[in-house]
Formats: C-alpha cells, structure tokens, sequence
C-alpha cells in the first residue's frame, strides 16, 4: 500500500478519537503519523475494545477475536508507518486451521496443505477436488481485485460504481446474489458447503443473507492461513498500541464519555465524572448507534430511532470462559461443533430470535498452541455459541445453556470438562452491551447483509456535523479486526477530503 495520507490538512489539529478498539487505535496511529495531536479515550480500564483480556487464576484469555487472518492486511498497516510486524510480535501458523466436529460422528481437519484438503472434499462428493480449485481460484480473484477496489478504496457514492474502470475491475466478481447460491454452483454436499462458508459467523451473517462476494473468506481460509500471534490477539492490541505511542498518540483508560458536543470551531467531549476535552475534531470508535442515540444531541444525529430499529445486528454471543484440569484432546486450536443441517440455528438468529436447541459453535484452545495461557497441567478454552443479540440472558436462562453447551461439547467431542472446570466466567448479550455500549448486545456491530454492505453502511463522516467521524465495524469495509484496522485508514483519508 501507499504510505500513510499527507499530513497537509491535520498537521497540529488536535483530535480525540473515542473508543480504543482496532477501530480507534488504526484511526489514532494514522492521525498521528499526519502530525495530528491525538487523545484516545477508553470507557474500559484496558486498550483493546472487544479484543480485551480477562485473567484469573494464572489462566488468561482473550475475550474477543481469536482469529489472525489476512497477515497481509497487518503487513500493510504497519508499513504504512515504516515498520513491520514482526517488530512487535511473533507469529505461528496452525496446522491444523481448525477442526470440524460434525454432530453425526464425522470429524475432519483443515490444513495448510492444499492437496490434503483437496483429497479431502473428493472423499465427500466425486470432482469436489478440482471444484475447490475453481472455487478457490475465484475466491483469489475476488480477494484481489475486491481489496484493492472495494475494500482499500471507500467507495460510499453509488456513482463511483458505475465509473467505466470500476466496472471493467468488478467484471467477474460476484456482486450481486447470496452466498449459498455462489456455493451450490461448486458442490452440493451439505458438510463442504458448510466448510467454506463458516467463516460467515465471524462476519455476522448467514449463508442466505451475506453477499456471494465474500467468498474472499475461502482465499484468506486456505492460502493465506490461520496464524496465532504472540500473546494472542491481546499481543497484537500491545503492539499497535506501542506503535501508536512511538508516533506520540496519548490514550486514557477508565474515561467513558458522556457526552459529544460541537461548539464554535471545536467540540467539547465530557467524560462521566465531568471531565472535558476541547479537540477541533472527534471520531468515535464506540458503538455507531450509541454514539448517535446516546452522545449527540438531537439535532447532530444523522439518523433516527427508527433507522437503527430497523437495522439487523450482527449476532451476540454466549461466551464460555473455562480453566480446566488436564488434557482437551481431542479439540485443536480452533474446533467448530457443527449440526449436519444448520438451518435451524441460523433461523434463532435472524428468523425467530430465540436461544438454540441444537447450537453450532467454535471452541478456541489457545494452551494447545501457547503455555504460557495457563497454569501447569491445566487447559485454557473457551466456548462461543453465536446468538440472536438482544434476547433475554436471565441467570436462569444462561445457567440451563451453559450445562446445554457442556453437556453437547461432551456428546459430540469427546471432551467431557464436566468435572474438571477450576475457573469459569460467562459472557453474553447484557455483558456486551454494558461493557461495550454495543447496541442490542451484538458482538460484532451491523450484520453484512446484501443491503448492509459497502455504501449501505454508514458512512466514515457525519453528515449533521462538520469535524465528526466514525470508523470501526459499522462503517466500510465492516466487520473483522483487518476490516477495522483498513477503516482507520479510510476514516483520516475521509479527513482529508
């Protein structure tokens, strides 16, 4: 990529970006690089946002993403300012990416070597081989010529669409039509669907609502790798903020903000024990809705209650946060638990909203790769059931689905952490949205649906007020931690502008 955007237009202009998620700290680093004065607030007591970390009881674990993929979109940012990964933190890749527990007995590993994992869809269904070749030669196209034209660049008006090398770039990208379809083209057996489209739970959707376009997940899936950074996602967080402090950013901890308010060439920004901040510009990393319901006075907000009403969230989660005795062989560092027809968890999601009676769900393993997570002879897990967000988490409820979670990670792994757990914490729809300000408790933000996509999401600069801005998963390119770290980016070059 070109390197960070001229310093022109910031240069000395003091600006506080609120919130600390790689949201906030991309929009802080690239400020900063501009010559921009930068204060980050954080309502929480550490950096990181969603990617906080929780230790207890010489176990530690991230609480948010536990997924480094697209390495290469984290080779960019960093040398965006000069400098490189690697300076800040290690990387191991994972061999098996992850494993698949089908709830039928069948269990299956996906691996850095291509040809194995070819042999293993021919095992399913005859010519699936040189399907997933195909399938994965269109993913790579659409990878490429998609960051480059959609995702790098902001495209938020729908005229530049139709500029005539737009058009040439798009032709052959699938734009329009949902994912299921573009996966029936290839196979037809239900478990290799499910295989390449998993990675839509990370993105906030369901196979029949999420664009064909990102197919792109299976190239960064299969050729570019699942990797475990240092220290976790929590290393990556250390090292940005790192960076972010050699380029003179200040950050402040336990500062929930109250309020955001333009005044007379600048704003004011009040944090809940009174006190203020008078930048000549604001971008929030928080959570778009509550900035816009909760922070701004009526007559700043750019939509209504409505508007956000009507929006379809991304899920939340039940998070399952355990320290247990002893081995979890046979799980790998990434496992998904996964019903042979997920239809019916799909529909608890964004058809009828209700808790799932037969969940599909990921379990992260982060001690099979890293001894450093947990106390000697003892395993650090966690369990994470996608869930519709706002449903009603009582103790009760999330009392009955945690022994349903137990009781199925049992059945359907082998692993029966029923009578070994030392330490356990929950965490779910009321957590997230208390913690995270995050609207309806989602996990994740604005679901990518076909009509909250690209210039469908709300845009990098407020319409109802000069010198506001947001950046994050609400706002283009979306959802996932390279998205939000590209969103950064497109925030200040929207600065520019």
């Amino acid at each position: 990529m070109n390197a960070s955007p001229p310093a022109d237009d910031l240069d000395e202009s003091v600006v506080v970006v609120v919130g600390s998620g790689f949201g906030g700290l991309s929009t802080a680093c690239y400020l900063a690089d501009a010559g921009a004065d930068v204060t980050v607030l954080e309502k929480n007591e550490q950096l990181g946002g969603r990617a906080s970390r929780l230790h207890a009881e010489g176990f530690r674990f991230d609480m948010g993403p536990s997924w480094y993929l697209m390495p290469d979109v984290f080779e960019d940012f960093f040398g965006d300012f000069g400098r490189s990964p690697e300076q800040y933190y290690g990387l191991e890749r994972l061999d098996p990416h992850y494993r698949i527990f089908f709830k039928d007995g069948d269990q299956v590993d996906l691996v850095p070597d291509l040809e194995t994992n070819r042999d293993l869809f021919e095992s399913y269904e005859p010519g699936a081989g040189d399907a997933l070749d195909a399938y994965l030669d269109q993913a790579a196209y659409t990878y490429d010529v998609g960051m480059q034209q959609f995702v790098y660049e902001d495209r938020s008006r729908l005229r530049e669409f139709v500029d005539p090398d737009v058009l040439r770039y798009a032709r052959g990208l699938s734009l329009l039509g949902t994912m299921q379809g573009h996966v029936e083209d290839y196979f037809d057996h239900p478990k290799l669907q499910q295989i390449v489209q998993y990675s839509l739970v990370f993105l906030g959707g369901a196979p029949d609502n999420t664009p064909a376009l990102y197919n792109l997940m299976s190239h960064v899936d299969f050729n570019l790798g699942v990797y475990y950074p240092e220290n976790g996602m929590g290393g990556v967080v250390d090292g940005i903020v790192a960076m972010a402090e050699e380029l003179g950013v200040e950050f402040r901890t336990d500062h929930p903000v109250s309020e955001i308010r333009g005044r007379e060439g600048a704003f004011a920004v009040r944090t809940e024990d009174g006190r203020e901040f008078f930048p000549d510009r604001v971008v929030s990393d928080a959570d778009y809705a509550h900035t816009e319901q909760e922070l701004l006075v009526p007559d700043d907000r750019q939509y209504d209650a409505d508007y956000w009403n009507s929006r379809t969230y991304a899920p939340s989660a039940f998070l399952l946060y355990l320290g247990v005795e002893g081995s979890v062989e046979p799980l790998a560092h990434h496992s998904l638990v996964l019903p042979t027809d997920w239809d019916a968890h799909f529909d608890t999601i964004f058809g009828d909203p209700t808790w799932p009676e037969d969940p599909a769900y990921y379990l992260c393993v982060p001690s099979k790769t890293d001894d450093t997570v947990a106390p000697e002879g003892h395993s650090n897990l966690f369990a994470l059931v996608p869930i519709a967000p706002g449903l009603d988490d009582t103790p009760e409820r999330r009392a009955a689905f945690r022994d349903l979670v137990l009781d199925d990670i049992a059945e359907h792994t082998g692993v029966d952490l029923r009578d070994r757990i030392v330490f356990e914490e929950i965490f779910s729809v009321s957590e997230f949205a208390d913690r995270y300000n995050s609207t309806q408790g989602s996990a994740l933000g604005l679901a990518h649906t076909l009509r909250q996509t690209s210039l469908l999401r709300p845009p990098h600069d407020s319409d109802a007020v000069d010198g506001l801005y947001f950046t994050g998963s609400y706002t283009t390119p979306g959802i996932g931690v390279p998205m939000c770290l590209i969103s950064g980016r497109l925030t200040v070059e929207a600065m520019m502008e």
